[in-house]
């Protein structure tokens, strides 16, 4: 009897993978916070905390030209470093 529930779980698990993109345990965990997603975007953009704006754009043009899929990267590695880009410029302060 276990070891069809095993088999169950797993089929579960892979149809939810399959057709919802997530595994059924990350559906359970809550939505990152705007630090958690600040902190990222500066972790894969590899910028300190009072990086202004000519940093950024400068480290996401740097980030672009090695994840660009013509150069082996993916387009998903684009977009999330055009986010990462998009939450740090949306951080900074007014300049106006």
């Amino acid at each position: 009897m276990s070891v069809k529930l095993l088999i169950v779980a797993a089929l579960v698990c892979w149809a939810c993978r399959r057709f919802l993109g997530k595994w059924p345990w990350d559906m359970l965990r809550p939505p990152p916070t705007r630090q958690q997603e600040v902190l990222r975007a500066r972790k894969l953009l590899g910028v300190r905390l009072d990086a202004g704006h000519a940093e950024i754009i400068d480290a996401h043009r740097k980030l672009i030209t090695i994840v660009h899929p013509d150069r082996g990267g993916t387009t998903d590695q684009v977009h999330e470093a055009n986010a990462a880009r998009d939450v740090l410029l949306n951080e900074l302060p007014n300049q106006s």
